[in-house]
Order: structure tokens, then sequence, then C-alpha cells
């Protein structure tokens, strides 16, 4: 890299472009039955739907009307919303996605609340339509601008809620979110990268590097998604900018760190990179490689969701990992002294007085360093075992949008379920179905624990199947709604189900309950799977069969801590009844993934120092010393940079953002720079066997000379 510099360059901007203008746009959903295989209940109910009963009026909207001063409505105010839903229709009519308003229920009177302060308006979805397409997203944006026109002059205020406008809150908060932490992230990292360097370039090689990987890794994400045909979440975005410019900038801060280091010997710009990659590359490879096979260990998940989150991260860090290896040395080696301006600082070997410090006291009492660190995660992993998975992504809107208000208002004065009945099909296994058995049937339903309502059952054209809609105590996307429906509502369903035919319970709740399931496997599969190949490449990279092991166990107590330092803070102190069921993957992608980062860093340094023909306690004091400044700047950044997922103003983005920050400092600051150099020291020799990794080199010989 350091020999053809301007080739290296030139070869990236060629790549960038190509990449940018033929990659596909990153494909997402807010759909998360998209996420489930077809043999769960919730998927099965969904098709039977789609097949038997395709005229089926799919709620995609409510609109919520009551008067401005919070009174009563009046006659007059209800004949407005009946004058307003039929203006509405021929506007939906031109439409994609949202079509047709009833503003009547289905005895065919106004659809008032019991204390005649609300009514409402419910919108349909076309037929074959989704109402999770982002495209829906603009028809719910102009039917918002339609309804402010037509309440323009009355009494009356006119809200929307709902899949489909949740869906658009999400986006444009998503998008509110992206930009505050991308602000945040760059300004964190340009002003750490100030105070570790004081120059100018420095501080802007990640803002410009990252912004070239940002592009060729996310053209690359939206053809592997297009080839093999995946979504991800929505929030990918907005994590791939995190994981981008923390990486990265972890990642060159451990070639600088290296770089500068052969500087201060006296080597010119170009011996200095060769050294830099002899160094650092190694421990650069060897991290973004478990990470990106951590990573990859999401294919093996049954949920689509992280099927597709997980090779795009992979994508995202392997792009990095090739820049910080490749264009990164070329644009030093080109830069050479100058890379460092205005600042002389890095002339002087500084003398890293607190770290040397910790490093002496480490070599001499290593047991009671290992016993204080592990103690601190062992205790805090303690509270991991109280982690309460919730499903309600409705709690994770902002609370000042207009999806989140007007559907407080509708769960104030109606039945929380009524927003989203769910579908209940009888399907018959041969022949058409017997409706004297629907009456039983139903009334199995309305006895079931969590149900509201149950409207009579609906036969097929075919007569092969029935649908109840029920109506349930809880709103469908609650925890509350997605116990009842695993429970009592399925056991009464099945139970009641006539002989012949099978009862299928459909709707979000029902996906809900499936994906909790898909998660208990999923965790049984990926983590052990992912970590085995981990302590694979382990092994392969220190030459050892004792190290990868308590590597790997440092990195699992990391993990349990975070967990349960999450739950201390946001069910036990902040009162929540649980915490967004993703975050524990989150937690394992990044901090079990980047925790072993700085474990390689560590040990590839400790290991070093041995090499020199020090004892393990001193090499572990060494490794400290000089090692620690690197991982301490590393693990500052890269929390930092999660910690700002805590500005997005979400709930999901607050606790993911403080487990990712807090997991992040745990593993640079408790296991990588205590924990695992003291273990190293205690164990001894006997770390690296058999391979003996730390045995001193052997001299060069200087070749003879002839006279």
């Amino acid at each position: 890299m350091s020999s053809r510099p301007w080739f290296v360059i030139a070869a990236w901007v060629v790549v960038a472009a190509a990449v940018v203008l033929t990659a596909p746009g990153l494909k997402t959903t807010t759909d998360q039955s998209e996420f489930l295989p077809s043999h769960y209940e919730s998927i099965k109910a969904m098709e039977a739907q789609s097949d038997h009963f395709p005229e089926a009026m799919t709620p995609a909207a409510i609109i919520v009307f009551d008067r401005e001063d919070g009174g009563k409505l009046t006659d007059d105010d209800v004949a407005e919303v009946t004058r307003i839903g039929e203006e509405l229709g021929p506007r939906l009519a031109q439409r994609t996605f949202l079509q047709q308003v009833i503003t009547v229920s289905a005895t065919g009177d106004p659809n008032v609340s019991r204390d005649g302060t609300l009514m409402l308006g419910i919108v349909g979805l076309a037929d074959g339509a989704s109402g999770y397409d982002v495209a829906a997203f603009d028809d719910a944006k102009e039917l918002r601008k339609d309804l402010a026109g037509l309440v323009d002059g009355t009494d009356l205020r006119a809200e929307t809620t709902g899949n489909v406008p949740q869906g658009l809150d999400s986006q444009e908060s998503g998008d509110q979110a992206l930009a505050i932490v991308g602000i945040a992230t760059i300004v964190l990292i340009v002003l750490l990268l100030a105070l570790i360097f004081r120059s100018v370039i420095i501080c802007l090689m990640p803002i410009v590097v990252v912004g070239i990987v940002s592009a060729v890794a996310t053209g690359l994400i939206g053809f592997a998604n297009e080839v093999f045909g995946l979504k991800a979440d929505s929030s990918i975005q907005v994590i791939l900018v995190v994981v981008l410019y923390g990486i990265g900038t972890d990642y060159i801060l451990f070639f600088l760190f290296r770089y500068r280091e052969s500087m201060r010997h006296g080597s010119d710009s170009r011996r200095a990179v060769v050294y830099a990659l002899e160094r650092a590359g190694e421990a650069i490879t060897s991290a973004g490689g478990a990470v990106i096979v951590a990573f990859l260990a999401m294919l093996l998940s049954s949920l689509s969701i992280f099927r597709a989150i997980g090779p795009a991260l992979a994508i995202a860090v392997g792009v990095t990992m090739i820049a910080v290896l490749t264009l990164v040395p070329a644009v030093v080696t080109l830069l050479g002294r100058a890379l460092f301006w205005p600042s002389k600082n890095w002339l002087r070997e500084p003398e890293a007085a607190r770290f040397a410090k910790v490093g002496r006291n480490l070599g001499r009492r290593p047991g009671v360093f290992a016993a204080v660190s592990g103690l601190l995660m062992a205790v805090l992993a303690i509270f991991a075992l109280g982690f309460n998975p919730s499903f309600d992504f409705n709690s994770s809107l902002p609370k000042d949008v207009e999806s989140t208000k007007a559907l407080n208002k509708f769960q104030d004065h109606f039945a929380a379920g009524a927003a989203e009945p769910t579908p209940v099909l009888l399907v018959s296994d041969d022949g058409p179905l017997d409706e004297k058995a629907f009456p039983g049937f139903q009334k199995a339903l309305e006895a079931a624990e969590g149900v509201s309502q149950v409207y009579p059952g609906q036969i097929s054209e075919d007569g092969a199947a029935a649908q109840f809609m029920v109506v349930l105590d809880h709103d469908p996307v609650s925890d509350a709604a997605l116990e009842d429906v695993k429970g009592p509502i399925r056991s009464a369903a099945h139970a009641a189900a006539p002989d012949g035919t099978d009862a299928l319970v459909g709707g979000t709740a029902s996906v809900f309950a499936d994906m909790q399931k898909a998660l208990a496997r999923d965790y049984s599969i990926v983590f052990p799977a992912a970590g085995l190949i981990i302590l694979l490449i382990l092994a392969a990279l220190l030459r050892s069969l004792v190290a990868p092991w308590y590597l790997m166990a440092a990195v699992g107590l990391g993990f349990a801590a975070t967990l349960g330092a999450t739950v201390i803070v946001f069910q036990h102190v902040q009162g929540e009844a649980g915490l967004i069921f993703m975050l524990p993957i989150y937690i394992y992608l990044f901090v079990t993934a980047l925790g072993t980062d700085y474990n390689i860093l560590m040990i590839a340094r400790l290991r070093e120092e041995a090499r020199e023909g020090r004892e393990p306690r001193d090499a572990a004091a060494e490794a400290v010393k000089h090692a620690g400044p690197t991982i301490a700047a590393a693990g500052v950044i890269l929390a930092g940079t999660f910690a700002s997922l805590m500005l997005a103003g979400n709930s999901l983005m607050v606790s993911m953002g403080f487990a990712l920050s807090v997991g992040i400092g745990i593993a640079a600051f408790v296991m990588a720079m205590f924990f695992t150099p003291a273990l190293t020291a205690l164990i001894g020799h006997a770390a690296w066997w058999p391979g003996h990794g730390d045995e001193k080199a052997p001299p060069v010989e200087e070749p003879a000379t002839t006279s």
C-alpha cells in the first residue's frame, strides 16, 4: 500500500462511484410478519385469510375526531364527520394504498364513544396492498393534509393512528434520529480525535474515509438484499451510521497508534506504514474477522430481520476493515509528517504514567485485578436473569407524534383491541363447513381471557373457511395482548375447533407470540454457533487451545453484565415493564463481537511483549501500559457513538444506546483492560499451550560479510 498509494486511492474512488451509480436502494420494512417463516400459526392464518377472504377490508388507519374544546360531540359535529367521510371517499379512491372510509359501527349507528366525546373513521387498505409498504406512508401524509383542510372552519380536530400512520411517524422520527445521531457521532469523533492527536487532518480522516466506506457498503448491502430477497428492519440505517463511524474510527486508531510509534523511532513514512500494518494489521484482520463471523452467524436465525441485518453489518465491517488496511495506509503514506499538523506532540513519547502505574499494579497483583473485575461483571450479570422481553413497538414511538396522541385518545374511550380486531379462522380439512357449529365456537372464544367481543363468523364464498373477528381487551401490539393470544385465546380456539377443521389465530399479537417462540430457538442456536467460530479464529490467531476459552468466557460474562446493567436502569430504576425483545441480539451483535476486538488487541500486545523475553506478569504490565491508551481511546469513541443513539427520541433507541455504550465501556475498561491481562498473567505460560506463542523470538543473525 505504501509503494503505490495513488493507485490505491484512485481504485477506491472508482469503486465507490461505480457502486453508488449502480446499486439499488436499501429496502427496509416495518411489517413484523415479514420476518417469520411460513410454518408459524400467525402466518398460516394470514395466508388463509388472503386465500378465502380476499375482499375483507383490512384497517389501515383510524381517524379520531373530537371537539377542540374537549366537549361532547353535538348532532352537527356528527353530521360534519359524516360529511368529511363522504368527501374523503372519492379522494382516497384515487390513492394506491388507503381506500374507503367508514364512520359508522357494525349496527349502522355513528361510531361514537360511550361518553360522546369521540367519533371514529376507519380507513381501509386497498386489495393486495401492504400497510407496511414505505410508499403507503405517502398516502397517510396526504390523508392528514386532506383532513386538515376538511376540518378547517369547524369545531373539530382530526388525528390519525393505526398501522400506516404509525409507520409514517416511525419513518419520520427515524429520519430525524438518523440526522441527530449522524451529527452527534461526527462531532464526538472529531472532538475526541482532536484531544488525542491535536491534528486537523486526523480529525477529518475518519469522516472522509467512512463517507467513502458508507457509500460502498450501503450499495453492496442493497445488491445483497436484492439478490437474496432480504429486507432489514427500518432501524438499520441509523445503526449502520453508528457501526461504520464507530468501528471505522476504532480500526483507524489501531493503525495510527502503531504508525505514530514507528515515526517516533525515526522511521520515514513508508517504513512506518509497513511497521503499522505488520503490528496492527493482524489484530485488525483478526478482530474484523471475528466481528464478521459473529454477524454472519445471524444467517442461522429463523427470523428474516436478523438474517438481513447480520449480513448487512458483516458487509459494512468487511468494507471498513479493507479500507483501513488499504485506503488509510495509502493516504497516510502520501501525507507523511503532515498527517499530524499542526501539532508537534507526536514527536515526544508519552509517559502514559497512569496506564504504566495500572500495569505495574496489575503485574504485581493479577489475582486481585481478576477477582475484582470478574466479580463486578458477575454481579451485574445476575440481573440479566430478570430481563423481560417486550414486543410493544408503539411504545418506542415518541410521545408527541400524532399517531401516539390519537392512539391514547382511542384507547381511553374504546376497547383497546378495537383498533385492530384479531382474525380467528376456521379452515375445513375437507369439504364445506357446518355453520351450526359457529355459535358454539364463538361462545368459546368469548369466554377466553383477554377477549372483549367476538363478531359472528363470516363464511367464505367456497364455504371452506369462516372468519371470526375478535376484539381484545388490550392493544394488539401490547405485551398483555401477546400473552392473551399466546395462552388462553389460542387454547380456546384450538380446543373448540369442530372435527375436521383447523383453528388459526392471526393478527399482530399472534405474530409477536410466534416471534417470541422463534427468538427462543435462535438464542439456542445462533449464540453457540457464533461463539464456536470465534473460538476457532482466536485459536488460529493465538496458536493456543487455552487462551481462546477464557477470552470467550470473558466476552460472555461481559454480554451478561451489559444486559444486567440495562435491566437495572430501565426495569428496576425507571420501572419499565420490559425491554424491547431485540435488545439481547443487538448486545450480542455489538458488545460480544466488538468486545472480542479489544480482547484481541490486548492479547496480541501481551504476546508481543512476551516475545521480547518478558515473564507473564511483566508482559501483562507492559501490555496494559502500551495497549491501554489505544483501547481506552477506541472504547471512549465507540461507546460515545453508541450513546448518541440515546438522542434519537424513542425508547427503543434510548435503551439500545444505553446498553451498547455501557457494554462497550465494560468490554474496554473492565474486560480488556483488567480481566483479560490479569487472567493471562495468572495462567502464565500455560495460556499459550500448545503453540507457545509467547516464547522469545530467536535473534536475527546478521548476514556474513565478505572482504
